[in-house]
Parts: C-alpha cells; structure tokens; sequence
C-alpha cells in the first residue's frame, strides 16, 4: 500500500513540477492591460461601436452603462444596447441613464427580435446590435456584458493596444466580484482553472494555436469579424468568448501559412505576423459587478458550461474525474497518511506537492487581495469545482444543460 501511495505521489508531483515550467507560466498573473504603457497620439482614431447584449438588467444598468457612456476615448464611439427581450424596463432605465450623463445621442437601444433556432440567447443580440452598429461603418465592435463596470481610461487601453501592436482582437479578464466568503473561496480559482487551460502566453503568441478571450470586454476589428465570417459563425457556442478568439486566431494562421497575409485597418508599424493576432489579459481595474455571494449562484455559474468545456465527451469527463484528483487531492491526502503510519517519504513528498500548488496558486489569490490562507484550500476547492463539473455533465444528460436566464440550450450536435 506504501508502495502505490507513494507512487500516486511521485506522480502528482511529476505534473505539478511540469505544469509550473512547461505549462505557459499560467500562474502567473503578469499579463494585465494597465500594466503596459501605450503611447496615445495615434496618426488615426479608429472608429468603436460598443455592442452590449442586456436581459433583465436594470439593476445594474444606473452603474455599468453609465461607466460606458463616459469613457475617456477620444475618437468616435457609440453605444448599442440590445434588449434581450426583458421583463424589467431595462432600456427604460438605459434612457434614463443617458439622459443623466448627457450622452442621449450615443446611445442606441434595440428591441431585441424573438430568438431564431440555432442561435444562443447573447449571440442574437450581438448579432442584431452589430447589425444596426454597422451602420456607423467602425473599424472595431467592443463587445461588452451589461454587469460590466468598466475604467474610465478601458477603452482608450484597449483600442491603443490593437492599434500599436497590430492585432485583431483584444480581450481582457475583469476582476470578477470577490466580497463574500464563497467569492473569494471559489472566483480566484475559477480564474486560476481558466489560466490553466489557456495560458494566457500561449493565447498571446501568434505561433501558438491556443485561443480564449473573456467575454466582457472584447475589442474585436471589422474586417477580423467579417473575415472568419461574423458572428454567425459561432451562434450555437455557449462559450462563445473562446469560440470567436478561435475563430480569429485560426483563420490568421492558416491566411499566413499561405501567404495571404494583410495588415489591419491601423498598423502602428509594418507587421511580419500573420492576421488573426489576439492579446488577452486581467484587468485590475474593470471589474464585474455580477454577484456570487452563494455556493449555489457559483454552482450553477460554473455547471452550466463546464461539460461543454470538454466538448461533451464522456471521456475527457473520465478523465477530468481521475486527473482532478490525481493532481490536487492526492498531495494533502499523503501527507495525511503519512503521518498516521509514521512514513515520512510519503507525507514529505505531499507535502512538497501541495506546496507547489499554494505557490501556484499564490499570485492569483494576491491579485484578488485574499487572505495568503486561501492559497492553501486549492485541493478542497478542485474537489468542489469536480462535483461541478460532475453536475454538469448530469445536467446536460437530463436535458437542463446550458440553462441561463430562463433558456436552456441543448447540445448543438442535436441542433
């Protein structure tokens, strides 16, 4: 029994040692918008149509769009607001909001149609805000959620970060909420798991296939959307963030591998990289306003997409129920039972495993300004975000998959 124990361990530690130096440098946290400097006098201020898809979110509406409205871009911009269909007078309230501000003629409020087959809720709206956005001819859409608050100076980063680097699509992570105990147990984790997957050196490599971006604040260049052929392309994604920076890097690559590259609308300099260049990182100062002050909102935030994360496999789903615990459970587990038999080899070695985790896992948790303890309770919270990811392959199954406000979308292999 010593033997296998032990050998679990040696095992666990061999993946924590790869991940923390071939794995991207997921852990750390380095790559943030308003860490980078960007020069501001561009020859060109390109035009930006913000798209932001709303249902039932008056609530938020006074705070997050008002952020929106008075962004300090100096170029021309205007806002689309698609309601989704809402049963709360949220584009009463987003009048009201432009009327307080001043920007009545920078707002633009569409009535969302009724939800066609084959597309996802948010998709349509993007689609129908892009549509009437068009109109105004921009050079790039900002895609953006209604529960965003957004820095005064977050658009202004984001269009000099396309511009002077020469890239398709920029994205950036918002400091989600973290105020009550299940925030800051489980919402650096989630951030931390997502890094995981996509390495967000990896994701800003041109060379590197890997692609995500993250859905609330996306700034996103015409031709780049028309190019891999709008929105309609990822309709049924419930991911849809990763699915359009996949989308656009993908097509980049294989227009420079045949030798079909062209610049964008603004280069800063002349590029010697292929179209379809993405750029994601944190942001520490946009943030969501979205609350999770519960185990169940985080439960069913996560459930709802976490098997379409594995494609609907059931084994990658296997394999995430034997890999999850391999990699986090077993090292505070040796050293558990290391101590009650006394064998200090094996409570050793999990002991160093599961402080190569908290070490990992410690930028993140800095970032999110969370108690240093937290670091240490990674293994209970990957047990949990396990029995999530269970669920949601359990949900899928039962036909309740996918559900958010009030809609609940099946398998687009069904569609």
């Amino acid at each position: 029994m010593d033997i296998i124990v032990l050998g679990l361990m040696l095992l666990s530690l061999t993946i924590w040692l790869g991940l923390l130096c071939f794995w991207g440098q997921f852990w750390q946290t380095d790559q943030q918008l308003e860490v980078e400097t960007y020069t501001t006098s561009l020859q060109s201020l390109p035009v930006v149509c913000a798209v932001v898809p709303a249902r039932n979110e008056a609530q938020l509406l006074p705070t997050t769009l008002r952020s929106l409205l008075l962004q300090d871009y100096p170029g021309s911009f205007n806002v689309f607001l698609v309601d989704d269909r809402s049963t709360d007078q949220t584009a009463n309230f987003a009048e009201g909001v432009a009327h307080a501000v001043a920007k009545p003629q920078q707002l633009h409020i569409i009535s969302g149609e009724s939800l066609p087959n084959g597309w996802s809720g948010k998709l349509w709206a993007v689609e129908q805000g892009i549509k009437s956005a068009s109109k105004f001819a921009p050079d790039y859409f900002f895609l953006t959620d209604a529960d965003i608050e957004h820095d005064p100076g977050n658009l202004r980063r984001l269009v000099a970060k396309a511009v002077q680097e020469d890239l398709d699509l920029v994205s950036v992570m918002v400091r989600l909420r973290c105020e009550s105990f299940w925030e800051k147990l489980l919402i650096p984790a989630f951030v931390f798991f997502f890094q995981k997957l996509y390495p967000f050196r990896w994701v800003n490599n041109p060379n590197n296939p890997t692609a995500a971006a993250a859905g609330g604040s996306i700034l996103i260049a015409r031709e780049a959307l028309e190019r891999i052929g709008g929105i309609q392309v990822i309709r049924q994604a419930l991911i849809d963030d990763c699915a359009l920076a996949q989308s656009v890097k993908s097509i980049g690559i294989k227009d420079w591998e045949s030798g079909r590259h062209t610049n964008s609308s603004f280069p800063s300099t002349p590029s010697s990289s292929p179209t379809g260049r993405i750029w994601l990182g944190l942001s520490s100062l946009t943030r969501s306003l979205r609350p999770y002050d519960s185990l169940a909102t985080i439960w069913d935030m996560v459930a709802r997409t976490a098997y379409t994360q594995l494609n609907y496999s059931p084994l990658l789903l296997l394999g995430t129920l034997v890999g999850m615990p391999l990699i986090y459970l077993v090292p505070p587990v040796c050293v558990i039972l290391g101590a009650v038999w006394s064998n200090w080899a094996i409570a050793l070695t999990g002991l160093l495993g599961w402080l190569l985790m908290t070490l990992a896992y410690y930028p993140t948790i800095r970032f999110y300004k969370c108690s240093p303890w937290f670091a240490f309770s990674l293994p209970a919270i990957a047990f949990l975000y396990t029995l999530m990811t269970l669920d949601s392959a359990l949900r899928h199954w039962q036909g309740r998959g996918g559900a958010w406000k009030g809609r609940v979308y099946p398998n687009p292999d069904n569609l």
